[in-house]
């Protein structure tokens, strides 16, 4: 199908951008990758008469170490996270998600400051975000303010974002020794969001498990941290056994989402099955 008629601007800055988001008001969207836009406004879901594309703002796709956190440019392609040298070696969770977005094409175009606005419910992003203990940097007419993962994602398709802010960084933090991470995912076969993803950070200390953190997206309606889970793993030896019995509380207080792909049951089964894989990927890793 074919987009509704809308009035395109293409901002020169981040201040330029978030003054038209002020004139245009509801009226108004932010484009970046158009991956997430782009494909509901030709269904029609979506019909904004104002689209204000900030691909074209300078500096806003940089990805660098600032002590013992990288900042990753909104508009970082999932392809740059994929491939970056300071994200392999500092914060490997975050290129190793990359890598399993979408395809080829969506890596190259596709941005993680989009993504993350977007907040769709099987986006891969949100559950290494969440896992990591990310920051989520906004801009707007009053400043800056900094939005930690666990608060972001407010529900399905909904965000802190306020509507006259745009995300500008987001922040990682620098894997520390002995801590490791992993990403495990089932795939959807036509689309390949997540049906079910699940990020694991582990930090052990003395054989044990010192801490961790588990997120997991598509199986509710956003993105959320396995608590129940995590409080399972912290002082417990990593065998098979005991993950295996933690993950089990995957999907503990969610209500799982249902699809004719895969049921809310189904769901919550894949939870811990991947929870199960991804934690003890990473506790290998941490070793």
């Amino acid at each position: 199908m074919i987009p509704a008629a809308f009035e395109y601007f293409s901002p020169q800055s981040v201040k330029e951008a978030i003054g038209l988001l002020e004139k245009h008001g509801d009226d108004a969207k932010i484009l970046a990758g158009g991956h997430s836009l782009l494909p509901i406004m030709k269904l029609r879901l979506a019909q904004p008469k104002v689209i204000v594309d900030i691909g074209r703002i300078s500096g806003l796709s940089g990805i660098k170490a600032d002590g013992q956190k990288v900042a990753i440019g909104a508009l970082a392609t999932h392809d740059a996270i994929e491939r970056d040298a300071v994200l392999k070696e500092k914060c490997p969770l975050l290129a190793e998600t990359a890598a399993v977005i979408g395809d080829m094409q969506v890596r190259n175009r596709g941005t993680i400051g989009g993504s993350a606005a977007h907040a769709d419910p099987a986006a891969d992003y949100p559950a290494a975000l969440l896992a990591l203990g990310a920051e989520i940097v906004a801009t707007g007419p009053k400043g800056t303010r900094t939005i930690p993962a666990g608060e972001f994602f407010v529900e399905m398709l909904t965000t802190a974002l306020k509507p006259t802010e745009i995300i500008t960084e987001l922040r990682v933090p620098v894997l520390a020794r002995g801590t490791g991470a992993a990403y495990q995912k089932h795939p959807h076969p036509a689309s390949g969001y997540a049906v079910v993803g699940v990020a694991a950070v582990v930090t052990l200390s003395g054989g044990k498990c010192k801490s961790a953190a588990i997120g997991v997206t598509g199986v509710a309606g956003k993105p959320y941290r396995a608590t129940a889970v995590e409080k399972a793993l912290t002082g417990q030896s990593l065998d098979e056994a005991t993950v295996a019995k933690a993950a089990a509380h995957a999907a503990e207080g969610v209500d799982p989402q249902g699809d004719l792909y895969a049921s809310g049951q189904f769901r919550a089964h894949l939870a811990s099955v991947y929870t199960k894989r991804a934690v003890l990927l990473a506790a290998s890793r941490a070793k």
